[in-house]
């Protein structure tokens, strides 16, 4: 029986070779947001790995919109031309297709890169800035008091994602998704936790998801018509009083009715209180129930790590995708070995393909034939 991970899925005009996708994951390695050589081998070297889909690391839609100084971002003429280079050598070398993730960190922003030994910014500091966000709540205590946004702040926001799209769009990526998880902007609006205002954007479950849904309308109606666009959700704060499962559902039904065409089902990242229960593939229940109740494709992601797992998680219809992150880091041809785990042969660039186990005894005769 053939494997259903390593089928193909489509979305409008694309089609991925497999449901193995690269999550987005921080470099931490830009120069004023703009992509260096790191990021060209980084991302080269995982759509050259097997995976249908490689999704690029949070790219912020503006300055104040990345997590550190060392983001990557796609507000400038230099950063798109940049990233365009690597989107470029990844379309002429990779076996997979790559994406974007188009972010803003909200009052997450203006923090110190992870061995920096800087947590919060502050925006004296000559690398720090004011954050933003819904309501003017910290993180945390001993992080950077936000701005809440007022009605002009949210229309260039809204405008910084449009603008950001289009440039994403001219660099050649085949999909995009907007980060609305891991207590970053647009989840901030989503929960209560975060989200205390009391005019239009806040209060009931409607109030919360009405900047998040207008931005992804917005960012649709910007994005080529043909190329999917997604939404990575944190399901669950793990925290009484945020957001839930259940709100993620109805989340997820409004964003499909605007022509969303997956979910990318993660959790957390919202509050330090958070308790989650951690475990192999500890939120693909999640997903599952996402997909189930709201009727969008899912990708499913957390502690996926061996190829007959993530089988099981597509074949049962737990999630039509499967997302890997840091087993991707440790194994960047995690899909090959997965391939081979399963029976399956998927395509190696050219110049690898004498790495196939299959062809190694072709490889070893021809050689020795030749002394």
């Amino acid at each position: 029986m053939s494997s259903k991970l390593f089928s193909p899925i489509a979305m409008r005009g694309l089609t991925l070779g497999n449901r193995v996708v690269v999550a987005p994951m921080c470099q931490y390695s830009a120069h004023e947001g703009t992509a260096q050589d790191w990021h060209l081998m980084h991302l080269g070297q995982l759509c050259t790995g097997g995976a249908g889909l490689v999704i690029a690391e949070a790219t912020a839609v503006s300055p104040e919109g990345r997590i550190s100084p060392q983001c990557l971002g796609i507000y400038s003429d230099e950063n798109e031309a940049a990233i365009k280079r690597v989107v470029d050598f990844c379309r002429k070398h990779g076996t997979g297709r790559i994406g974007v993730q188009l972010a803003h960190a909200g009052r997450k922003a203006s923090t110190g890169a992870p061995g920096s030994g800087r947590q919060a910014i502050g925006p004296d500091e000559s690398d720090g800035w004011q954050t933003v966000a819904p309501s003017a709540l910290p993180y945390a205590e001993d992080w950077n008091l936000p701005l809440a946004l007022d009605d002009t702040g949210l229309g260039q926001v809204k405008a910084q994602f449009v603008t950001a799209a289009r440039r994403a769009a001219r660099a050649g990526y085949a999909l995009a998704e907007l980060h609305a998880a891991h207590g970053y902007l647009l989840h901030q609006f989503l929960s209560p936790i975060a989200n205390q205002r009391n005019d239009g954007y806040g209060g009931d479950l409607d109030g919360r998801m009405r900047f998040p849904l207008e931005v992804f309308a917005a960012v649709r109606a910007a994005w080529p018509e043909d190329r999917p666009l997604g939404v990575r959700v944190s399901a669950t704060d793990w925290v009484d009083g945020g957001w839930t499962v259940q709100e993620t559902v109805v989340f997820a039904q409004a964003l499909k009715g605007l022509g969303c065409d997956f979910v990318d089902v993660s959790s957390g990242g919202l509050d330090p209180r958070q308790d989650i229960p951690l475990g192999p593939g500890y939120q693909v229940h999640l997903a599952a129930q996402v997909r189930a109740e709201s009727g969008i494709p899912t990708m499913a992601v957390g502690m996926i790590t061996d190829g007959r797992q993530a089988e099981t998680i597509v074949a049962n219809g737990q999630a039509d995708m499967v997302a890997l992150a840091r087993g991707m880091l440790f194994d960047p041809h995690w899909a090959w070995h997965a391939a081979e785990e399963l029976g399956e042969e998927i395509p190696y660039p050219p110049q690898y393909l004498r790495s196939r186990p299959s062809l190694w005894p072709q490889a070893f005769t021809a050689h020795t034939a030749a002394e």
